[in-house]
C-alpha cells in the first residue's frame, strides 16, 4: 500500500471525530526516538508520539514484558479474579506517588481516570459543585469533556455535566488580569476567594481539578507558592485537590509527578498516556478514604488492571528507575530549554519559551510586544519541520510542542532542535507557501 491510498482510506472509515491531522506519516516502524513511515523515510520524534513514549518506542524492556505476559496470561479479569500483575503495579504506584498509602483504580485511558476522579470526589465529600481551570484538558469522555476549560464545539452538541465551575490559571506570560511579573499580586489567588463569595458555594464544592503544568493550554507554568495558596484555601474548605498527571507525570518534567515542584500533595492524581508504553491503561491514585467511598463496580471497567498493559507499565516504570530518567529529562531539558531560549534571541517568530524538564512549549507570536499568536506560522513551521524530519505538533494554534521521550539520545536531541530552528528560520524567510495551510489541520 502507497501513503496516499492510505491517507484516502482512513477518511472512507474513520469520522472526523476520532482524530486530527499534523503531518501525513504513515508510521510502520519506531525506536527510541525515530519513526520510520511506510516509505522507509526517517523522522525525530519531539512528541513522545503524544507524550505516551517517556522511555521511548518499543523500549525493550516493555516489549520483553508484553511478550513474555502474552506467552503467559493475556487476559483474567481484575474485576473477579486475582491477576498478580495488577497488584504488583497497584503496589509500584503507591511506593512512588506522593500520597501516603493511596489506593489505586485502573482504567483504559486519562479521559476515563478523570472521569473516575469526579465520582470518587463527589461520593467521598457528598458534594456536587466541581472547580476546574479555563483552558484545561482532561479528556473526551462525558465527564472529563465537561471539567474541561477548551471552548470545544462538542460540548455544545453533546451536552454536558452540570454544576461545574471554572476559573483563570495563573499565566504568567498572557496574564488573564493584564498584570507583568513585577505588578503581580496573585490576582488569580484572589480570584478564587471571590469566586467562593459570589458565585460558589464553596462546602458545596467537591473538588478542584487541576494540571500541575497546563498542557493542551500551551505548556502554561504557574508561578512558585501559587498551588501552596490555593491549597490552604481549599482545605479551609474540605475541598479535593484532584491532580491531571497525564501528560506530565511518570518523569516527564524531572520528578515523577509535576505536582512535587510545587510543594503540596494532592488527594487524587489522575495518570495514563506513559503508563503503559503504548498499551492502553490509566490509573487514579488517591487517598485510601477517598477511593473507598464508592460501591462495589463503582468504577472499573472489563479490561481494567489487564495483565499485558500492567507488565508494560511495570517495565515503563522499572526503565525509569534503573535509568535514572528523572535525573535526565532534568538535565536534557536545561540544555533544551537554553537552545530554546537562544533561538529566541534570533527569531523575533518565537514570543515565550517555558516549560520544565521535557514538557516545553515555544509560543510563537506575530508581535513580541501585543503578544498576537500567530496561527497560521505555527502551521507552517510544523509542515516545514515534517519536511526536514522532525515530528512537531502545535497547542492553543501558536504553542510548539517539545516533548521527546526521556531516552532520546543528546545528538538525536541536538539534530532535532537544528531541525526545527531551520523550520522557524524558513517560515521567517517566507520560504513555506501558503498553500500548506490547508495541509495542518491541528487542534
Amino acid at each position: 500500500m502507497e501513503r496516499d491510498e492510505i491517507i484516502m482510506r482512513y477518511s472512507r472509515v474513520f469520522p472526523k471525530a476520532a482524530r486530527v491531522t499534523y503531518a501525513p506519516i504513515v508510521g510502520v516502524r519506531a525506536e527510541n526516538a525515530k519513526v520510520w513511515d511506510i516509505e522507509g523515510r526517517e523522522y525525530i520524534d519531539f512528541l513522545s508520539n503524544a507524550a505516551v513514549q517517556n522511555v521511548g518506542h518499543n523500549n525493550p524492556r516493555v516489549v520483553n514484558a508484553v511478550k513474555e505476559q502474552a506467552d503467559r496470561l493475556i487476559h483474567f479479569t481484575f474485576i473477579y479474579g486475582f491477576p498478580v500483575e495488577p497488584l504488583l503495579l497497584a503496589e509500584k504506584l503507591a511506593e512512588i506517588s506522593p500520597i501516603e498509602n493511596p489506593k489505586i483504580s485502573f482504567g483504559l485511558s486519562g479521559s476515563d481516570a478523570n472521569d473516575g476522579a469526579i465520582k470518587f470526589a463527589r461520593a467521598y465529600t457528598g458534594r456536587r459543585h466541581i472547580l476546574s481551570y479555563l483552558r484545561s484538558y482532561y479528556g473526551a469522555t462525558y465527564g472529563a469533556m465537561s471539567v474541561t476549560g477548551l471552548e470545544l464545539e462538542v460540548r455544545s452538541i453533546a451536552g454536558e455535566l452540570s454544576e461545574v465551575h471554572y476559573i483563570p490559571y495563573p499565566n504568567c506570560y498572557r496574564c488573564p488580569f493584564g498584570k507583568e511579573p513585577r505588578t503581580c499580586h496573585m490576582e488569580c489567588v484572589e480570584y478564587l476567594k471571590e469566586k467562593f463569595e459570589g458565585e460558589v458555594y464553596a462546602e458545596g464544592t467537591a473538588a478542584l481539578f487541576a494540571e500541575p503544568i497546563q498542557g493542551d493550554a500551551g505548556m502554561v507554568v504557574p508561578p512558585e507558592g501559587y498551588f501552596k495558596k490555593i491549597k490552604r484555601i481549599l482545605d479551609e474548605h474540605g475541598i479535593l485537590l484532584v491532580v491531571d498527571e497525564v501528560q506530565s507525570g511518570l518523569g516527564r518534567t524531572g520528578k515523577w509527578f509535576a505536582i512535587e515542584h510545587f510543594g503540596v500533595t494532592p488527594d487524587i492524581i489522575t495518570l495514563a498516556k506513559p503508563l503503559g508504553g503504548g498499551l492502553p491503561i490509566s490509573a487514579i491514585i488517591g487517598r485510601a478514604e477517598i477511593m473507598d467511598s464508592l460501591p462495589p463496580l463503582g468504577h472499573t471497567f472489563t479490561l481494567s488492571g489487564n495483565p499485558v498493559a500492567s507488565r508494560a507499565a511495570l517495565a515503563v516504570i522499572e526503565e525509569i528507575e534503573e535509568k535514572d530518567l528523572l535525573r535526565r529529562a532534568k538535565k536534557l531539558g536545561k540544555y533544551t530549554k537554553k537552545r530554546l531560549e537562544k533561538m529566541k534571541e534570533e527569531h523575533e517568530l518565537i514570543g515565550d519559551v517555558r516549560g520544565l524538564g521535557l514538557m516545553l512549549g515555544v509560543d510563537l507570536v506575530k508581535d513580541r510586544d501585543t503578544k498576537e499568536r500567530a496561527y497560521e506560522e505555527a502551521r507552517k513551521v510544523v509542515w516545514r519541520a515534517y519536511e526536514l524530519g522532525l515530528v512537531l505538533a502545535f497547542l492553543q494554534g501558536n504553542v510548539l510542542r517539545i516533548q521527546p521521550p526521556l531516552t532520546i539520545e543528546e545528538d538525536v536531541l541536538e539534530e532535532g532542535l537544528n531541525r526545527l530552528e531551520q523550520a522557524i528560520a524558513d517560515v521567517e524567510e517566507g520560504k513555506v507557501p501558503d498553500d500548506v495551510l490547508s495541509k495542518v489541520q491541528g487542534w
